[in-house]
């Protein structure tokens, strides 16, 4: 599921905790929701594919979370369904890459995972910059 996990949630202030009960309440959602799916810290609108991403679809394992590595193995084994690349090999790797062009180009960007955009530490990371995300596009911002 997405949103802050573990020691970098902890250190993080009550408002940014709070936006991580949101998150959930998000995940336990109804049909009418949208339906988010993450891919190298990129979420993805992936509801316009509801037939593949949906509940009970073969997919839907992959929603909610950063499913990354599931994505480069063409994967559903719940191990899989990280956002974790250690040992994968060049054809995955090549694969992950191949699949994140697809969704770019057939999916919304919705916003980035909470590990792309901060340090293990729960602080910002000043490398992060919007512009250099795919698909950003400075109009949209304002």
């Amino acid at each position: 599921m997405f949103g802050l996990r573990g020691a970098v949630a902890s250190r993080l202030p009550e408002s940014a905790s709070r936006g991580r009960t949101r998150c959930v309440r998000i995940y336990q959602r109804t049909e009418d929701q949208p339906i988010y799916m993450a891919v190298k810290g990129v979420v993805f609108d992936v509801t316009s594919g509801k037939e593949f991403y949906g509940r009970g679809a073969p997919y839907n394992a992959l929603t909610g979370k950063d499913s990354t590595r599931g994505v480069a193995k063409m994967s559903l084994d719940p191990a899989d369904l990280t956002h974790d690349t250690a040992g994968l090999t060049a054809k995955e790797l090549e694969s992950l890459d191949d699949m994140f062009t697809v969704y770019k180009t057939k999916y919304p960007i919705i916003g980035y995972t909470a590990r792309r955009i901060l340090n293990e530490d729960g602080s910002p990371n000043l490398d992060f910059k919007p512009e250099d995300q795919p698909h950003f596009d400075i109009k949209d911002e304002f």
